[in-house]
C-alpha cells in the first residue's frame, strides 16, 4: 500500500495572480500525515482546506474559500501537488490569488522538487469510482467512470484555425505528468480579453503567463505541444479533482468542459462517496447489533 508523502523543507515562490494581478508571495511547507491540503492567508491566518466543500466557483478559475476569505486560481498549483503525488501540505500566500507563473504547473513543479518529498506513516487511501458519473449536456459534458487507474480523455473541439480538434488520452503518472501535461499553459482569446477586464478578470495577464490567440494565430510564436490547449485542460482536469483531498482512481472523459463541469463531477464524486460510507457504518452498525443479540463476534 502507497504511503502518504509531504514536503521535506518549506520553499517560497512569488509571482502576480493572473486574475487579480496582486504580487504575491507563496510559501509551501510540510504538513503531517492526514492534514491533508490547506491554504493559509497572511497576515490574518484563516485557513481553506482543499476540499469540495471549499469550492466556490469556476468562474475562468477555480476560487475555493471560507468565511468570507476567497483564494483565486488555484488549480494548477494543485494539479502540481497531485501529479507529484503530494498529499500532505500548508501553503501561506499574502494575497487573495495564486502567482501565475508562465501559466502552467511546470513551475510548481521545480518549486515542490526543490522542497524533496518525504514518506509518511500513514497509508494513501484513494477514493475508487464504482458506478459512472456524468454531468453537461450533449455539446459540453465530463464523466467518470470505474477503471484499475486514473486516465483522463479529453476532447476539445473549437472553431478555430489556431485550435480545432485536439483529443488526448494520458494516464498521469509523475513521469506522464510532468511530460506531457505540467508545461501546458492557460489560454485566451484575445477578443475576450476587454471584457474580461471590464469584469476584474485577466488584469494580470499577458504573453508571459498565458498563451493569447488571435483572429487567425497564437500571438505568443510556437507551442509548446502541437495541442497544448487540450493538454491545459486536463491539467485542469487534475488540478479540480484534486479538490477531493484523496488521490482518485477512476477513467474520466470529458468534451469540451471547463471548470463549472469539473466542480460539478467533483460534487457529484463527493456526494456518492458520503452516501457509500453512510451505507458502510450503516452495515457495520447492524452488524455489530447482531452480534450483540446473538454473541458472535465481528471483525
Amino acid at each position: 500500500m502507497e504511503r502518504q508523502h509531504t514536503i521535506e523543507r518549506p520553499v517560497t515562490c512569488r509571482g502576480v495572480g493572473l486574475h487579480t494581478g496582486v504580487a504575491v508571495s507563496m510559501t509551501l511547507r510540510p504538513a503531517p500525515a492526514d492534514h491533508g491540503m490547506c491554504f493559509r492567508i497572511l497576515p490574518e491566518g484563516v485557513e481553506v482546506s482543499v476540499q469540495p466543500e471549499s469550492l466556490i466557483n469556476g468562474y475562468y478559475a477555480t476560487t475555493i474559500g471560507w468565511d468570507g476569505i476567497q483564494i483565486q486560481t488555484v488549480e494548477h498549483f494543485l494539479a502540481a501537488a497531485r501529479g507529484l503525488g503530494i498529499d500532505n501540505l500548508e501553503v501561506e500566500i499574502d494575497a487573495p490569488e495564486l502567482p501565475a507563473m508562465d501559466g502552467s504547473a511546470a513551475p510548481f513543479v521545480s518549486l515542490l522538487y526543490s522542497a524533496g518529498r518525504v514518506a509518511q506513516d500513514a497509508v494513501r487511501r484513494p477514493l475508487r469510482i464504482t458506478e459512472p458519473i456524468r454531468v453537461g449536456d450533449e455539446a459540453r459534458w465530463i464523466q467518470i467512470a470505474p477503471a484499475s487507474e486514473l486516465r483522463i480523455s479529453y476532447t476539445l473541439d473549437l472553431d478555430h484555425p489556431a485550435v480545432g480538434v485536439q483529443v488526448v488520452s494520458v494516464v498521469p503518472t509523475e513521469a506522464r505528468f510532468v511530460d506531457e501535461v505540467a508545461s501546458a499553459r492557460t489560454y485566451g482569446f484575445l477578443k475576450d480579453l476587454e471584457l474580461l477586464r471590464q469584469q476584474g478578470l485577466a488584469r494580470g495577464g499577458s504573453l508571459e503567463n498565458a498563451v493569447v490567440v488571435g483572429e487567425e494565430r497564437v500571438l505568443n510564436g510556437s507551442l509548446r505541444f502541437r495541442d497544448e490547449f487540450v493538454r491545459h485542460k486536463i491539467l485542469d482536469v487534475i488540478g479540480d479533482l484534486a479538490l477531493l483531498g484523496r488521490p482518485i482512481v477512476g477513467h474520466v472523459v470529458a468534451r469540451n468542459a471547463g471548470h463549472e463541469l469539473n466542480h460539478r463531477l467533483v460534487r457529484g464524486i463527493a456526494q456518492r462517496a458520503r452516501q457509500r460510507d453512510d451505507r458502510l457504518a450503516a452495515g457495520a452498525g447492524r452488524a455489530t447489533r447482531v452480534a450483540r443479540r446473538t454473541g458472535v463476534a465481528t471483525g
